[in-house]
């Protein structure tokens, strides 16, 4: 899990991720994604619930999927498109490696 600040970048690689079709929103969708398999990077709002970064935190720890923490639920779901978004997955292994990167 590693917990960093926002920046235009990435905001702009996750809006990238959703025109392409790699990025699950919403708690539900990303836990069935997470159980299929088919999640490379977990991503959580910084403002979202401990209950809600607990349990994507120990998801990510038991599924071998890393954690993002980082940003605002409002400005994360608006750089999607979305609405009152509190988790968010990348489904592309290059995307999430990349997003990923930018954090190191």
């Amino acid at each position: 899990m590693k917990i960093m600040e926002n920046s235009s970048k990435n905001l702009f690689m996750l809006s990238l991720s959703m025109k392409a079709g790699k990025l699950i929103t919403g708690e539900q969708s990303v836990e069935i994604a997470v159980k299929k398999g088919s999640v490379f990077l977990i991503i959580v709002p910084a403002d979202a619930s401990e209950n809600t970064k607990n349990k994507f935190i120990n998801k990510g720890k038991y599924y071998n999927i890393p954690v993002l923490i980082f940003g605002k639920r409002d400005e994360l779901s608006h750089a999607v498109g979305k609405f009152n978004r509190t988790v968010f997955a990348l489904t592309d292994k290059g995307l999430a490696d990349r997003i990923y990167k930018d954090f190191s």
